[in-house]
């Protein structure tokens, strides 16, 4: 319990300095976050209504930097994030509602899909290491690890899109197609996914099947594993319940980091297929200089790590018992 508040603490002292940084960053900047909009409305605008706008971004120029702050955490605890000023005048959250499920649904099938698959490989060549799976998969895996994912994925977009049109390319859905729980704009979404997920997945099960071989070839050769070899239990249940369980602890810190991740998307998969996602809406964000959006896309990608982490405690705490020792 101890180890759980301490580490409680630690996440509410990161969050609050997160929540600062985020806070004074675009006010630190030259200009502020509506001079973006402002410069594409000189002349048409009077002083009174500059002065307005500048209000409703929360960067008045007659209230203290205390005053915006403390304005600022309010309308944070209220799930005000402010007005988008490429989408004016849409709500920032609104923006990110429409984008965030897109990138959590890419990010959670790729993730399990790449996790499982590396974690599953990983235990089969570290059980099965020096022989020719160990020599095939291992290279292999690395290989793609290593590709740059810029290059592999205007690969597949080429080859698979455009060459062979196997594959669309771009959108997260067919824009001739209006959203809905039918059975052909869920298959239409899935065939959107298909390129962007593969490619996330074929670099991602080197990593996964690197840390968890190296870990596992190390649990392998503790005292417990040889005693239970000499008790005559099957090799199956060996490399199951007393290697892969103690291997599983440095994947699951990995794994709290990509969940994490999630929410702020691939990014690099986002722009090459053009994926409605948050990866995609910072791009687009920073490209058009809309504050606001920036700012609040930073704090959700901040609150989704901070978030993760902390999960990852709580499951270090289900792992492993020696943390719950005083």
């Amino acid at each position: 319990m101890r180890y759980l508040s301490s580490r409680l603490g630690f996440y509410i002292v990161a969050l609050w300095g997160s929540l600062t940084i985020n806070f004074l960053l675009p006010r630190l900047a030259p200009g502020d976050p509506a001079s973006s909009l402002l410069s594409r409305m000189t002349g048409q605008l009077t002083p009174a209504q500059i002065n307005a706008i500048r209000v409703v971004y929360g960067v008045s120029t007659h209230a203290s930097l205390f005053q915006q702050y403390t304005t600022y955490l309010s309308q944070l605890a209220h799930g005000n994030l402010g007005i988008s000023t490429a989408y004016f005048p849409t709500p920032v959250a609104t923006v990110i509602k429409s984008a965030i499920l897109w990138t959590i649904l890419l990010g959670t099938v790729s993730l399990l899909i790449g996790f499982l698959l590396g974690v599953s490989l990983g235990i089969l060549v570290a059980w099965r290491r020096t022989t020719l799976v160990d020599s095939v998969v291992t290279p292999s895996t690395i290989f793609l690890a290593s590709v740059p994912y810029f290059w592999l994925a205007t690969a597949a977009v080429f080859v698979l899109g455009i060459k062979l049109n196997w594959l669309p390319v771009s959108h997260s859905y067919n824009i001739d197609l209006i959203p809905s729980f039918s059975w052909t704009f869920i298959g239409d979404v899935a065939l959107h996914a298909v390129l962007p997920a593969a490619t996330i997945i074929a670099v991602s099960v080197g990593n996964w099947l690197i840390v968890m071989r190296s870990t596992m070839i190390s649990v392998l050769s503790e005292d417990y594993i040889t005693m239970a070899t000499a008790k005559g239990l099957s090799p199956l249940r060996i490399a199951l319940n007393y290697g892969a369980r103690n291997a599983l602890l440095p994947v699951t810190t990995s794994a709290g980091i990509a969940v994490g991740f999630i929410v702020s998307g691939a990014l690099l998969t986002e722009i090459v297929f053009s994926y409605s996602g948050v990866g995609y809406l910072l791009y687009t964000a920073v490209e058009g200089l809309d504050y606001p959006l920036i700012q609040g896309l930073l704090l959700i990608i901040t609150l989704g790590v901070l978030g993760a982490n902390l999960l990852v405690d709580l499951v270090y705490v289900l792992l492993d018992p020696t943390v719950r020792r005083p």
